[in-house]
């Protein structure tokens, strides 16, 4: 891996050596699709070569907005092919939030998907004085694209007479050193900013992972990729490292349909965010609750076992022995057949995985690996190895990772996956990167076998009125574990002590109106005086296992949830603390009244 010299030679290697075995699935017409190796190398050179038709060289910028699919796998490598830049952008943002993107990277080109997607982006577009031609995967309907020349993805990818011409050539004049992407931070406080990432970075962060999980053998790997592309996490994880082993990608159709892509891919391995795995767990919480009696039983069991197996400490008797190996096949084995069956691990990275739902998925026999990073380093910095599993860590640095923590506790990191520095933020960047060090923001600690253990992010450390120091997250990781809660924001910085806003778990607020013959309208249930009663009862609980200063006094109720939507939370399910601060701010001050 190492000799790989950028990621575009990566992909070519890898494209010769696995030929027409199948490289990326998607769902064509209710059913999987694939494209081999050696189909996607082909339709990578004639794109590039449109690309340079179109007037893209070394060093420029194209914007890409797509939902995954194999056009976004395709149109990332056929830029930088050229030596350009790919701009990745969600498909999720405004036009506001692409004229931002468009502009600040000086992009000439923008590939977009479908035209929904394409009427933000055109319109936004037509707002700069860089952006000449869009290419649409699909088939615009007579839009007025403005002084934008239009092109569609058909037509990029005819055949052209200088097909394979220097293209050889053209890919090995890319150095390691040179810009492979911008990516755009989501944003959860302040404008985005662009994060230079060069192809050394992410060739960093496809090494890294494959000495991490080099015990499972990496052979014949299949990847179920659930993020957004455009996040960084995606962007290496579910992209070009599976690229770099030479595994299969499926791409899933969504979080209503995750279930179902699970038994039809059948996964090896599968890297998302925690909010996923808390969704998951909850969804199986209420199947057991549901189901009640001996299946309830038997299934308390699995986990009671399984969490006194994962202390080392902690022998189970000879009768724990024979009912482990009774639930393991009645219960976990049933569980893993959910997730496919062939799970070798599940990797959680992106925020803070709450310890319980690590416990939880751990004691029914799945490996969850916690990481750690962020998209300034390409973005893994650490990992929980499969063979030492610390499930309260982000275990260690990563091979060829320096990381030492700050006299103030900030998490400083050094190496080739740090970034190169912020697009055209000067500033930003000294201010991030120091002497060579990358400057998380996070707060954390290195235990004695050199696991690293975060606390919080520095700007989102609540310091209350007393100058106690009080994290947040971990806070609403208990709230949310409550079935009554579905989301928390805590609140206190400043403050005499904590407040919280709730979003009511909807199942939770069905079942209850059902019972007491009301509506379930839960714009009415939060003005119902024994509703509220149930939600008083599950903060209760949570103050009980909290300290003083971590427990939340009073709380507010809203019924319009956190969502990508109403831009409340990022992308990648991260709230947006600093929104929703300013759209609750009344509520969240009349609870000191």
């Amino acid at each position: 891996m190492a000799e790989w010299k950028n990621l575009v030679s990566m992909f070519y290697s890898q494209a010769d050596r696995m030929g027409e075995k199948p490289f990326i699935w998607s769902k064509v017409d209710g059913s999987y699709k694939s494209l081999s190796w050696k189909e996607a190398a082909y339709q990578i050179t004639t794109l590039s070569s449109s690309l340079k038709n179109l007037g893209i060289q070394s060093g420029d910028r194209v914007f890409l907005c797509a939902e995954s699919r194999p056009e976004w796998i395709i149109s990332n490598i056929a830029i930088m092919a050229l030596g350009g830049i790919t701009v990745p952008a969600y498909t999720t943002n405004t036009v506001e939030d692409h004229h931002h993107i468009l502009s600040d990277s000086g992009s000439k080109i923008a590939i977009v998907s479908k035209s929904t997607l394409a009427n933000r982006i055109i319109t936004a577009a037509n707002k700069t004085d860089t952006v000449e031609t869009v290419i649409v995967m699909e088939p615009l309907e007579g839009e007025d694209s403005g002084n934008i020349q239009m092109v569609n993805w058909a037509d990029a990818m005819k055949p052209h007479s200088d097909l394979s011409s220097n293209i050889d050539e053209r890919i090995s004049g890319i150095s390691r050193d040179d810009t492979a992407v911008i990516i755009y931070t989501s944003g959860t406080g302040g404008a985005p900013k662009g994060v230079m990432l060069a192809h050394k970075s992410i060739i960093h962060n496809c090494v890294a992972a494959r000495n991490l999980l080099t015990s499972f053998g990496l052979e014949d790997e299949v990847f179920l990729s659930f993020l957004p592309l455009s996040h960084s996490y995606e962007y290496t994880g579910g992209q070009f490292f599976p690229i770099s082993i030479g595994a299969q990608v499926y791409f899933a159709e969504g979080v209503e349909q995750l279930r179902t892509n699970l038994t039809e891919a059948k996964p090896t391995l599968m890297t998302a965010v925690p909010r996923l795995y808390e969704s998951m767990h909850a969804r199986i919480v209420r199947g057991v609750d549901q189901a009640g009696g001996l299946k309830a039983k038997l299934f308390k069991l699995a986990l009671t076992l399984g969490e006194k197996k994962l202390d080392e400490n902690n022998k189970l008797t000879f009768i724990e022995k024979l009912l482990d190996s009774v639930v393991e096949k009645l219960v976990r084995k049933k569980v893993r057949n959910t997730f496919g069956g062939r799970l070798k691990a599940l990797v959680s990275g992106g925020a803070p995985l709450n310890l319980d739902i690590g416990i939880f998925f751990s004691a029914l026999g799945l490996k969850l690996l916690q990481g750690y990073g962020q998209t300034e380093s390409a973005p893994i910095i650490s990992a929980n190895p499969p063979e030492k599993i610390k499930l309260h860590s982000v275990g260690p640095p990563v091979s060829n990772t320096e990381v030492k923590i700050a006299d103030d506790g900030e998490i400083l990191v050094r190496g080739d996956l740090v970034m190169q520095g912020y697009w055209r933020n000067e500033t930003a960047t000294k201010e991030a990167i120091k002497d060579g060090w990358l400057h998380t923001g996070d707060v954390g600690k290195i235990d004695s076998d050199g696991y690293i253990e975060i606390t919080d992010r520095k700007k989102d450390i609540i310091v209350n009125s007393g100058g106690d120091n009080v994290s947040p997250q971990r806070v609403e990781g208990f709230l949310t574990l409550q079935p009554e809660i579905e989301q928390a924001i805590v609140y206190g910085d400043k403050r005499p002590h904590l407040v919280a806003l709730l979003v009511p778990g909807v199942e939770h607020a069905t079942d209850w109106a059902h019972k007491n013959g009301l509506s379930d309208n839960l714009s009415d249930l939060i003005e119902n005086k024994e509703f509220i009663k149930t939600l008083d009862s599950a903060v209760a609980r949570v103050n009980s296992e909290l300290g003083v200063i971590e427990q939340v006094r009073r709380f507010a109720l809203t019924s319009e949830s956190f969502s990508v939507e109403n831009e409340q939370m990022t992308p990648t399910l991260k709230v947006r603390r600093h929104v929703i601060g300013q759209i609750y701010k009344e509520k969240f001050e009349s609870m000191y009244n």
